[in-house]
């Protein structure tokens, strides 16, 4: 009599899950979140930020009310953290407020340059010819003045105000932009996989949006980037000399120049809407250079 014995049959071994590449931007993220000094220019724009837009909620005082009684109160002072100004009114409180407008006159001139200068540089550098030629030409004769003579020139012949401030500061970084995004775009153009969706018959609307608006947007975004901290401090500059901001709004370019009489009284006072500007600057210029660095990889 034969006894057959079933033995146990071992599972086969599970297949490895895949896991799902992070792509061209997440890599870029997980660079940008490696490089300490990055991050730091990010917390430290990412305060500035809230405390901008919280400043009603987190100032300690009114920003517009004057006090001749307590005029430049030293930092330290009861009340008053970091001292008050030339009119009594908080500075800390005027450079929470100042922030709102410092921070939106150096972005938006950018944001607005970077759309529209990417437009207008996809079209110049895609068509080519003689509508490159006739655009690339006209917007040459905004390099033949410096950026600050520029900007002050723009803003004084629109008169001082916010709107016309911002106006300026976008006339200013509109060529500098078309000019890298004509000139991406004219390198994108000529590769084999844009010249093999011309000739299946693709529109050239679709293929910029299809196939050079992705691979030119990086370098654009990269450079305008490093456009926020020039975008702040000429935006000071004009606040500075009376083509921005008008008083009694809190802004840090006119603080600082409503402050100068105050220097030799009390030095440390008058340096803290200075101080601002310089942070923020070299915080925007930091994240930028560390963006620029965690873009560098190939697709």
């Amino acid at each position: 009599m034969t006894i057959a014995l079933s033995l146990p049959v071992a599972a086969a071994p599970a297949a490895p899950l895949a896991t799902a590449s992070p792509g061209y931007w997440g890599t870029v993220w997980a660079q940008l979140r490696r490089d300490p000094v990055a991050m730091a220019a990010a917390a430290v724009l990412f305060l500035l930020v809230l405390a901008a837009v919280f400043a009603p909620w987190l100032a300690p005082a009114d920003p517009y009310k004057a006090s001749m009684l307590r005029r430049l109160l030293p930092m330290g002072s009861p009340g008053h953290w970091l001292g008050t100004d030339e009119l009594g009114r908080d500075l800390l409180t005027r450079l929470m407020y100042g922030g709102r407008i410092s921070l939106l006159m150096g972005v938006v001139p950018v944001a607005a340059a970077f759309v529209l200068g990417t437009g207008i540089g996809l079209f110049a550098g895609y068509v080519g010819g003689w509508a490159n030629m006739l655009i690339m030409r006209s917007l040459d004769i905004f390099y033949a003045f410096p950026s600050v003579l520029l900007a002050v020139a723009i803003a004084g012949a629109l008169g001082p105000g916010l709107s016309n401030s911002l106006l300026a500061l976008t006339l200013v970084f509109v060529p500098q932009v078309v000019r890298v995004a004509e000139s991406v775009t004219t390198q994108v153009r000529a590769l084999d996989y844009v010249e093999a969706a011309r000739m299946s018959g693709a529109g050239a609307f679709a293929i910029i949006r299809v196939h050079v608006l992705g691979n030119v947007l990086g370098p654009i975004f990269v450079y305008a980037s490093g456009l926020l901290s020039v975008s702040m401090i000429l935006a000071s500059g004009l606040s500075f000399l009376g083509l921005g901001v008008k008083p009694p709004e809190p802004e840090w370019g006119l603080m600082l120049n409503t402050l100068r009489s105050a220097i030799y009284l009390n030095p440390w006072i008058a340096a803290l809407p200075g101080a601002m500007i310089f942070i923020t600057s070299i915080a925007f210029n930091l994240l930028a250079d560390g963006v620029r660095s965690a873009m560098e990889l190939r697709r």
